[in-house]
């Protein structure tokens, strides 16, 4: 398989491959088949080829590989573990675009980044709580987050070469309102580079999904935020959801941001405020085909839509457990069965089978300290039920 395809895979309009996955070829090539071993639930493979990549020579590869693995760790609630790969990530190309120079390396996504797990478990208003996704909808968890700027924000930039002084966002704004519209995240649609450090014989070049520096740098506030999001810090996730915003602006960073946007307000107890970056990432996801962004995408808004008492959330949840299924793209499909088992009352025990059985194959596909990680989370419903 071509990187041309895997990028088709990790990226386009159908993530389903009868293929297996190559774990060889350019550190690009093997990024990518990361990031699609992680959309299938295969995480300890995932992780193999991402903890070699970490440690290459390469900083803009070394940092995509991070934030894929930790969005990884994130979907089965291993956020202080995510947390720390998020601010590696960051730290390897810095807060600032002194010393980027152009690569043909590439790098990972971590498109799964934040994931959800545990959405809609027992919920009649909204989602229950998720792995770093969609958090604690109507638990009335209002201002639970701490003043601070940011554990992973604040440790990464102390300690780096590269990044400039921090300088944090408002904090009082949604993270969305920093975003592009699906317009603006057209697929002819790049950010501006920054410019190449003295002695870099080339301008920078920009990745069309954003596997370049700026991406880079989003990947990893975003991630985060995520993590301090699940870890209770809504301040600080606001903070660096807004440096991510500001950092790329491209379709990628658009939906996630979105996703983290959403979950920001659903955590926050504003959940009518959370359905517009939701829409906003759902949109952005049509109009680029990224079928595993719609998926994701379809959950989020679903969640925000059903916990602001908005209608179409059956049918979008619905839609994106079927593609789950379809695609093979089960670290998605048991999150959505279980978000469709409040939905749809007649399949409900369906659903609920049907996620568990997912979710069991996802754990089996799992590192040994993940795999416990996972079963001592409040997020991951491993448990019958």
């Amino acid at each position: 398989m071509d990187e041309e395809a895997l990028t088709t895979l990790a990226f386009g309009p159908d993530a389903r491959s009868a293929d297996p996955i190559p774990r060889d070829g350019s550190p690009r090539q093997r990024l990518l088949a990361a990031i699609v071993l992680g959309a299938r639930g295969r995480y300890a493979a995932a992780a193999n080829l991402l903890d070699s990549l970490r440690h290459g020579g390469d900083p803009l590869t070394a940092s995509l590989a991070a934030s894929t693995l930790a969005s990884h760790r994130r979907q089965l609630g291993a956020h202080v573990l995510a947390r720390k790969l998020d601010g590696e990530a960051l730290l390897a190309v810095g807060l600032r675009g002194a010393g980027e120079r152009r690569t043909s390396t590439g790098g990972g996504s971590g498109m799964a980044g934040g994931g959800l797990a545990a959405a809609g478990a027992g919920s009649r208003g909204g989602a229950s709580g998720t792995a770093g996704g969609v958090a604690a909808t109507h638990s009335g968890s209002r201002g639970v987050g701490s003043g601070g700027a940011g554990d992973g924000l604040a440790a990464a930039d102390s300690g780096s070469r590269r990044g400039g002084p921090v300088r944090t966002g408002t904090g009082a704004a949604s993270p969305a309102q920093g975003s592009t519209s699906a317009t603006d995240s057209s697929p002819g649609t790049a950010s501006r580079s920054a410019p190449a450090s003295q002695g870099s014989l080339v301008e920078p070049t920009e990745d069309p999904h954003g596997l370049d520096f700026q991406g880079a740098r989003a990947d990893a506030l975003l991630g985060l935020a995520a993590d301090n999001l699940a870890l209770g810090r809504i301040s600080a996730a606001r903070r660096l959801a807004v440096r991510a915003a500001q950092a790329d602006r491209r379709w990628r960073a658009t939906i996630r941001g979105g996703w983290v946007g959403a979950e920001i307000e659903l955590a926050d107890g504003q959940p009518e405020a959370a359905v517009a970056p939701a829409r906003l990432a759902y949109e952005t996801a049509v109009a680029r085909q990224a079928r595993r962004h719609i998926v994701k995408s379809g959950i989020v808004l679903g969640v925000a839509l059903l916990s602001a008492g908005q209608g179409g959330a059956r049918e979008l949840v619905v839609a994106a457990a079927a593609d789950a299924e379809k695609y093979e793209l089960d670290s998605l499909s048991w999150v959505a069965d279980r978000v469709a088992a409040d939905l749809d009352h007649d399949r409900a025990e369906e659903y609920r089978f049907r996620s568990r059985q997912v979710l069991h194959a996802v754990l089996r596909h799992a590192d040994p300290g993940v795999m416990r990680i996972a079963h001592e989370s409040p997020w991951v419903p491993v448990g019958p039920g």
